[in-house]
């Protein structure tokens, strides 16, 4: 994971690093804010034509070109930093504080090109400094050549509030070197904010880091789903159970994420599941899915030759052997059963004590190694090579009318909301209005999106605007919940019959008219 997934920038997809922003204040108990501005600025500017790269591909980087965390670096050094990661951007920054007024200031460098853009500034009060970070993303954004066709406003409103002493206690618990101390800022900002997943996910990590499965599972089980951080977290929920022994809870995790990101390592991960289990077919499927998408990981070939050798097919599991020892020759237990099979001896037989790891084998068994579980998650590598899928795609989709354009976005967006994945089909919902602004079934379902999230007026516009260009029946029921929430019991009423004239049996329709009529019989 990290810098070298950051570092094949390909053809189509931009990369962009922020750095930490300079302190130029001499207000105490602010240092923190330094390392704020990646955080903030890194998730408000990716984008499916820019591949923003993390802490992890910065801090990496910084350890390879022998410069200390803790030495404030000069231009000349942020250079070399982002070099060393292959960017096409970067992003420098400093910020004061007068006691009164915060200011931050920003500069985007073209590092191909060797040009610096003008600084762009954000200024108001502390404590709404994840505003003015979020309006500084929007104002380097517009330097770009392919800069975001979105308003300051929507922009602005696109972000969910964070609350700022929830925000502090995260970025000093990711920063905090000491054990306990970060689990103390990380309990904090999930106190402060219940549904902070960010956190949720650190915590989780913090406690996996230190094999106290039991308390990383419940903190990786808490994140919702439809959180950007599910991903990873089902990922390290299903090592914790794997560690746990608990492989029915294992096999769930990683299946949800190999359903949201099909990753190499995950297929792999079921099939040591499945091997735990018993399942021999089915560990030798997944195992078999994990060679054909990587044959260059040995470790793939080993667990596909130790699950053929259980199932009896030593000729397979031989093939298997000598393919992962020409990659990796020193590897002494690949040697070993590799010698096991030429000597003809018999694999052990199907059995609860053979699946769970050779326990208790009769003398004339053979003592079959463990298939090896992966435990790192790339999602950043998936991520980089879908930004440049995306990006063929819509060079492609460009020679289209803008109608089979939009059109195209608004399905793959259905596919998201089909998979629990409503960031990405909010994304895919504003390409389609990019692309025909005309387009009532994208308004009406970028609205529903934000309705969801709460973000009751950029919902409400939405949805008047879908009305506008064509009446339909999602729309007039985004309508309707919203007035239902501010109790317009008429409005809502006028909203649903409206519907109900469009399309009579819709299932959605009567139930809110149920609704509706329920309440006002209560109120009366």
């Amino acid at each position: 994971m990290g810098l070298s997934a950051a570092a094949q920038a390909r053809s189509g997809t931009q990369t962009l690093v922020v750095m930490p922003f300079e302190n130029q204040s001499n207000a105490p108990g602010l240092e923190w804010i330094g390392e704020a501005f990646p955080e903030v600025l890194s998730q408000r500017m990716a984008s499916s034509q820019l591949y923003v790269m993390d802490r992890e591909d910065r801090a990496t980087a910084f350890d390879r070109s022998g410069i200390p965390s803790t030495v404030l670096p000069s231009r000349a050094t942020l250079y070399q930093v982002g070099e060393q990661m292959g960017a096409d951007y970067m992003v420098m920054g400093s910020y004061n504080f007068d006691g009164s007024k915060f200011t931050a200031a920003a500069q985007l460098l073209d590092m191909k090109k060797l040009h610096l853009y003008p600084a762009v500034e954000s200024s108001g009060p502390l404590t709404s400094l994840i505003s003015l970070q979020t309006n500084l993303a929007w104002q380097l954004l517009q330097q770009l050549p392919s800069h975001t066709v979105m308003s300051r406003e929507q922009f602005l409103s696109t972000w969910p509030p964070i609350r700022l002493d929830a925000f502090e206690n995260y970025l000093r618990g990711i920063l905090a070197t000491d054990h306990q101390q970060r689990i103390h800022y990380l309990h904090d900002a999930v106190k402060l904010n219940p549904n902070y997943s960010a956190a949720m996910l650190e915590l989780g990590k913090t406690y996996f880091g230190t094999h106290e499965y039991e308390s990383a599972a419940a903190w990786f089980a808490r994140i919702p789903k439809t959180e950007p951080e599910a991903g990873e977290a089902n990922f390290l929920l299903g090592m914790s159970e794997f560690y746990l022994g608990n492989y029915d809870k294992a096999y769930a995790a990683f299946n949800y994420v190999v359903t949201r990101v099909p990753l190499t390592e995950v297929y792999n991960n079921l099939g040591v599941v499945e091997a735990r289990r018993g399942h021999r077919t089915t560990a030798i499927e997944y195992f078999s899915k994990a060679v054909g998408a990587d044959p260059n990981d040995p470790d793939y070939h080993f667990n596909l030759a130790v699950a053929l050798y259980r199932n009896g097919e030593s000729a397979a599991a031989a093939r298997q052997l000598k393919e992962e020892l020409q990659q990796r020759p020193s590897d002494a237990e690949a040697k070993s059963l590799l010698d096991v099979i030429n000597r003809g001896s018999a694999p052990p037989a199907p059995s609860a004590a053979a699946a769970a790891g050779n326990a208790l084998l009769p003398p004339n068994q053979t003592r079959v190694p463990l298939e090896r579980i992966k435990r790192n998650y790339d999602e950043a590598s998936y991520q980089q090579l879908e930004l440049e899928i995306h990006n063929l795609t819509e060079a492609r989709l460009a020679k289209m009318n803008s109608h089979d354009h939009s059109a195209y976005h608004v399905q793959r967006g259905e596919e998201m909301l089909a998979q629990n994945m409503p960031e990405q089909a909010g994304s895919e919902f504003r390409d389609a209005i990019s692309a025909d602004p005309n387009n009532a079934a994208a308004h009406a379902q970028l609205a529903e999106l934000l309705e969801k999230k709460g973000d009751l007026n950029n919902a409400r516009t939405e949805a008047q605007t879908s009305i506008r260009l064509k009446p339909n029946v999602d729309a007039l029921l985004v309508l309707a919940w919203l007035d239902l929430k501010q109790n317009q019991m008429q409005a809502a009423e006028n909203e649903v019959q409206r519907a109900l004239a469009l399309e009579p049996a819709n299932a959605a329709a009567l139930a809110l008219k149920r609704d509706i009529a329920a309440r006002q019989t209560g109120a009366k």
